[in-house]
């Protein structure tokens, strides 16, 4: 079993992001204390009490104190079993990652997820990255030092800042070529690269709807997927999901439950969950999350799920990874013989 706890808190907002986060931290004491409100309130949830994986995702769970970390993995182990073995990320921001910072991770968790986005400084500042280039490389050199073994990073790809700000100085496939060169030299063992979008309500989205910004090249995206996944698989990398890559016996497990359809308790605002049959999805808002799990109450939609539906997703993540989808499960979920359905068409 999994369990996610989303961190809805941020120092600044990059412009291409859409997740579910506030910049305003003064209520993050209150919003640990809701998310172990409900992680008690759940605690029934998954179908057994065993943990195989943690995840703290966000916005910024490196923005945690000392503190509230304790607080939480209190709730955490008083409430389930967490496998000797589990696998415990904490995603990351580089400006946040001091060497005492990291060693308060190290304490609690065994995988660290950086959000580095890419090593060439115009890029960070377009996007409204709050770190610096410097930071972007030194970062991952300081969690080793300190003993982190297990550490993903993240790049975006699909970027062209000569075509929206007009200085055409280094072309975009050489900008990402020398990321990707400075990924493999750091030696991670893991990197999950996604493809630049623009969402509407973002500020990019905003840009491009008032023509601030020129519309993401395809071409260039798709050119650039090809180097990435060509440099990568060459320097010892497996691409075992479209958007990830990792050295052998390194695979993100919790990620990697999600799309072999394994049951996932989620808490935090905007968080969801699944248990097999049916998915919740938790408020996206934090003064109504805090509200609720104070009168002891949880706010969430729910979606049962028929199993046309869980057909569909299992084929939509499974045919994303090396695991392909196999017709036995697709059997199974629809209770009927795939194959003779499908030669009717």
């Amino acid at each position: 079993m999994h369990l996610y706890l989303h961190i809805p808190f941020c120092k600044q907002a990059c412009h291409y992001c859409d997740f579910h986060f506030s910049t305003n931290l003064s209520a993050k004491s209150e919003m640990v204390a809701a998310i172990c409100s409900e992680i008690e309130l759940q605690q029934n949830y998954l179908p057994t009490p065993h943990l195989n994986s943690i995840y703290f995702g966000g916005g910024t769970p490196s923005l945690l104190s000392e503190s509230e970390l304790a607080q939480i993995f209190e709730t955490i182990h008083r409430i389930f079993i967490v496998s000797p073995n589990a696998e415990i990320t904490l995603e990351a921001n580089p400006d946040d990652l001091t060497t005492e910072k990291l060693r308060l991770f190290k304490n609690y968790t065994n995988r660290l997820s950086i959000g580095i986005q890419s090593f060439y400084g115009p890029y960070l500042e377009f996007m409204n990255r709050a770190h610096t280039a410097t930071e972007a490389e030194n970062c991952v050199k300081k969690a080793q030092d300190v003993g982190f073994e297990n550490i993903s990073i993240d790049l975006i790809y699909g970027m062209d800042l000569d075509k929206n700000v007009g200085t055409y100085s280094i072309r975009p496939e050489d900008i990402w070529q020398t990321d990707l060169d400075k990924a493999v030299a750091l030696s991670v063992p893991h990197i999950s690269s996604y493809c630049l979008t623009i969402e509407p309500k973002t500020v990019f989205g905003k840009w491009l709807k008032n023509k601030k910004i020129a519309n993401l090249d395809d071409e260039l995206s798709a050119k650039q997927f090809e180097m990435m996944v060509k440099h990568l698989t060459k320097n010892g990398y497996q691409h075992y999901e479209i958007s990830n890559f990792a050295k052998p016996n390194q695979y993100a497990q919790h990620n990697s439950s999600y799309w072999q359809q394994k049951p996932y308790l989620g808490v935090g605002p905007s968080a969801h969950s699944f248990d097999g049959s049916s998915r919740q999805y938790n408020i996206s808002n934090n003064a109504l999350y805090i509200k609720s799990l104070h009168k002891k109450e949880l706010n969430f939609e729910i979606e049962h799920l028929s199993p046309n539906d869980r057909a569909n997703d299992y084929l939509l993540t499974g045919l994303r990874t090396i695991w392909g989808c196999r017709l036995a499960t697709l059997d199974g979920i629809l209770e009927t013989n795939f194959y003779e359905i499908q030669k009717q068409f």
